[in-house]
């Protein structure tokens, strides 16, 4: 009895551990994109250095924290990395940071962190349609997963397009309490380039969508994935440096100081480089591969709650509005997901039965 409630315990502790656990790395991120805002408002830090150091930062530290993760490896799991798996390297750094960080944080510098939680909801969009380019999805308009993910595709373009194009009125005006509060932190540019920021953060959901299919055919050819992603971490940092130098050539702007800059380095490279991705993947691991992206439109609501709360004429009906929508479309993708890992799995058990069925045929021929 008493081992009965102890497995009880244990398993609502894993079932609700891990809901926690994933919506509050959503409102860590939120809150990290609001600081960097600020700081390149405030202190005019150039998106360009910033994404240098903090990946500088984070290579360091993954490189040796990967060898540690997998430490438990047997010698026959090794892997040898092959040119070819190099040349892969290469393009996980090239869009999974070098021109992803770029296109998010002058994007966030052009608009808010609303936006780019909205913008982040075309990631699936643009899987979908580039696994119809690419012929690696079938359409097929009579399966209901196909169904699911062309509606999802059909909402959040329209929601990306409205939030974009359309602002709206402010939510509420400003108190003077929110007034000294906006001097401390900033959520949104002013004057804003909304459209600008928004198709530079669309650019940015896009290359992501290619890292995903480039980094899914990496780690089938080398499974371990902390140490695949400290070798693209360190191979983007190489390439955000050569590219930085040549656009920021002042000097006086790498020059770091012991202020809010500095800490915000050190705690992005720390929170994204490490604790996040050990984070996801634990929770991959515990309760499959979709539970993490389920929790992406809790940005929305982090971000619509910071801008409400403390920056009312920072935040506009059409952003929340626009946000929505697109969260909407997301979730239609992930049903579409959801719908098709579950066909592919009954599939999976129709083969695994009939060859069970048919050993014992082939057992009987042997023996006669």
């Amino acid at each position: 009895m008493r081992e009965s409630m102890e497995i009880a315990v244990r398993a609502k502790v894993l079932e609700v551990v891990p809901f926690v656990v994933m919506v509050i790395m959503e409102g860590c991120t939120i809150a990290l994109t609001i600081w960097a805002k600020t700081v390149m408002s405030n202190y005019g830090m150039s998106p360009f250095v910033f994404v240098v150091y903090t990946n500088a930062l984070a290579s360091l530290i993954l490189l040796p924290y990967s060898f540690l993760f997998h430490s438990d490896a047997r010698p026959e799991e090794a892997v040898c990395i092959t040119p070819g798996l190099a040349v892969r390297f290469f393009f996980l750094g090239l869009t999974g940071i070098t021109i992803t960080q770029y296109l998010v944080f002058v994007g966030l510098d052009y608009s808010s962190p609303i936006l780019v939680c909205a913008m982040g909801h075309l990631v699936p969009t643009f899987s979908f349609l580039l696994g119809i380019i690419l012929r690696t999805i079938k359409l097929d308009l009579r399966n209901s997963s196909i169904q699911a993910k062309l509606v999802g595709t059909f909402i959040t373009v329209a929601g990306a397009v409205f939030v974009t194009l359309y602002k709206g009125p402010v939510v509420r005006k400003s108190s003077a309490l929110l007034h000294l509060e906006q001097h401390l932190f900033v959520f949104a540019s002013s004057p804003e380039h909304w459209v600008i920021g928004g198709i530079l953060l669309a650019g940015a959901s896009f290359s992501v969508s290619i890292w995903n299919i480039i980094q899914l055919g990496t780690v089938k050819q080398y499974p371990h994935v902390m140490k695949v992603v400290s070798f693209y971490s360190l191979i983007g940092t190489v390439q955000c440096t050569i590219i930085s130098l040549a656009i920021e050539r002042d000097l006086s702007a790498w020059r770091l100081k012991l202020d809010m800059e500095l800490l915000l380095i050190i705690l992005t490279a720390i929170f994204g480089g490490v604790i996040r991705s050990r984070v996801q993947i634990w929770c991959m691991q515990l309760k499959g591969p979709l539970y993490v992206p389920m929790f992406k439109p809790f940005g929305i609501v982090y971000a619509s709650f910071f801008g409400i709360s403390f920056f009312g004429n920072s935040i506009y009906y059409g952003s929340i509005s626009g946000a929505i929508i697109m969260g909407i479309g997301y979730y239609a993708h992930m049903l579409g997901q959801i719908r098709d890992d579950e066909m592919r799995q009954d599939r999976e058990d129709k083969n695994r039965d009939t060859s069970e069925d048919k050993v014992p045929l082939l057992q009987d021929d042997s023996q006669v």
